[in-house]
């Protein structure tokens, strides 16, 4: 899937706005972006390997504090220091808070078909740094549709032909 895109989204319930650019080229995909949010900024790095796995994921808001952590492509991430992460074992994605970006991960390595496929995420808190395991059920609907479902929230996203999101219920839409 190669792809060169900038993509902007506006957050609907956060009042965020956010500047993305992907490259993916067969060999790995690098995913820059920045957000803005009523009390906060951020920059995110995330680089997936040739499988479509989250291999690196770098986050620096503008105070200066930063999280990096690292995945192995099979389930293991750890820290900046090497240290294993036990509670992300066995997550192959990550799902960044407040970025519709992170939802077309799981969306690209998929052979979809009309059944529920559920994923293991490492969903980061990136206004507070936090982070955990996520299972989420995505359902692709039609060509164009998937119901995202996690804990009590579900959501239908919209996405583009490149698998990226143009509306997110309420959260989110994409700014043409």
């Amino acid at each position: 899937m190669p792809l060169n895109r900038s993509i902007r989204w506006r957050g609907l319930d956060l009042a965020t706005l956010e500047h993305a650019h992907v490259t993916a080229n067969g060999r790995d995909v690098r995913i820059r972006g920045a957000i803005i949010g009523p009390d906060f900024g951020l920059f995110y790095r995330l680089k997936l390997d040739e499988n479509g796995h989250t291999r690196t994921v770098k986050i620096e808001r503008t105070d200066g504090k930063v999280l990096e952590l690292f995945a192995d492509g099979a389930g293991g991430w750890s820290d900046d220091r090497a240290e294993p992460i036990p509670a992300l074992r066995g997550c192959l994605d990550v799902d960044i808070w407040p970025t519709p970006m992170t939802n077309a991960l799981p969306i690209w390595r998929t052979a979809w078909s009309d059944q529920p496929v559920r994923f293991a995420m490492a969903w980061i808190d990136a206004t507070d740094f936090s982070f955990k395991r996520s299972e989420q059920i995505l359902t692709k609907l039609d060509d164009t549709h998937f119901r995202f479902q996690s804990a009590d929230f579900e959501a239908v996203l919209e996405v583009d032909a490149d698998g990226l999101v143009v509306n997110y219920s309420q959260l989110f839409e994409r700014m043409e």
